[in-house]
């Protein structure tokens, strides 16, 4: 195998020894010639990446459902069933796993059905899990809860914020109806973290375009007279002037996270400082959180949130004064 022909190329060539369309495990490479250290330079030079843990497939192919589902059918066993937050990136929730979480199958959401015994493998966060049989889909021969299911689970957890951005990025997908999500979680009675799936449920928006959004919001329905809008228009009579991530249109304010994926690059930046300028010209007050300000283990939003609430209302007392 040329691996530096491959570098020129930026493709796995003709030699390679698998077929180069199809995921593969590093028992399947090791077993057709490929050694380890052939294996971590073509990850290196990034003509494959690792699918998840174990498994690998050629960059050229890039992402898809069916590239994840083959991928994982290599590593979970035919009678177990994906659930939670991987079951949401099978299908289709893509910030449902932090960045580079899917790399990570330790533990994976694989449980067995009950009556069939504890699944006994490093894959699996736990042994057996009840369903229905509406609870469970197939998808090219693989076993994931459904949506509607998916979303149940991934608001059982113990940490409300993380509970209700997972169920944003469920109701994003429009797959079920959320009349339907909201009547559903009385089944879940007496079960584990219950209690935070009936607090945040009726709080889940699938406007939400982000995790970090949905975290945000929670923290400003801790403060009174806050009520924010995802993904708000901002418009000067007819003209666009942008969207902000949360908004609120009678107090003119709007929240904005920036993560380092979309907000970082020189356009990028450059867009968003127009973007927003316009806004402020318009009489928006806006507020920019970064990771730090969200994420860090002493950061609290609900201050800034609260002064900028306090800066709106004051606003308006002034008007009203004048």
């Amino acid at each position: 195998m040329d691996i530096e022909q491959m570098q020129f190329t930026r493709t796995l060539g003709p030699d390679f020894p698998l077929t180069a369309t199809l995921p593969f495990t590093a028992r399947m490479a090791l077993e057709s010639g490929v050694t380890y250290r052939q294996l971590r330079e073509l990850v290196h030079l990034g003509l494959i990446r690792r699918l998840i843990k174990g498994v690998y497939v050629a960059t050229e192919m890039g992402d898809s459902l069916e590239l994840r589902v083959a991928g994982l059918k290599l590593v979970v066993p035919k009678d177990a069933v994906v659930v939670d937050r991987h079951a949401g990136w099978l299908l289709g929730a893509d910030m449902m796993l932090a960045p580079g979480e899917h790399l990570d199958l330790q533990p994976l959401s694989v449980f067995l059905p009950a009556g069939r015994g504890r699944l006994r493998n490093d894959l699996a966060a736990s042994g057996e899990r009840t369903f229905r049989d509406d609870d469970i889909i197939e998808i090219g021969g693989l076993l994931v809860t459904s949506a509607l299911r998916t979303a149940w689970d991934v608001g059982r957890v113990r940490w409300p914020e993380r509970a209700v951005a997972a169920i944003d990025q469920m109701h994003r997908l429009g797959l079920y109806d959320c009349d339907e999500f909201l009547a559903g979680i009385n089944r879940f009675r007496g079960q584990r973290y219950v209690t935070t799936l009936r607090a945040v449920g009726p709080l889940a928006d699938g406007r939400a375009e982000s995790p970090p959004e949905s975290v945000l919001r929670i923290w400003s329905k801790e403060v009174r007279g806050l009520d924010l809008v995802p993904q708000l228009e901002v418009r000067r009579g007819s003209r666009f002037l942008g969207r902000l991530d949360l908004g609120n249109e009678d107090l003119r304010i709007g929240v904005e996270y920036d993560g380092a994926e979309w907000h970082s690059a020189p356009d990028q930046l450059e867009h968003d400082r127009t973007r927003r300028a316009a806004m402020i010209d318009d009489g928006w007050l806006i507020e920019v959180f970064s990771k730090d300000d969200t994420f860090r283990r002493l950061a609290d939003p609900g201050v800034r949130l609260r002064r900028l609430r306090d800066r709106a209302y004051q606003r308006l007392n002034d008007v009203a004064a004048a």
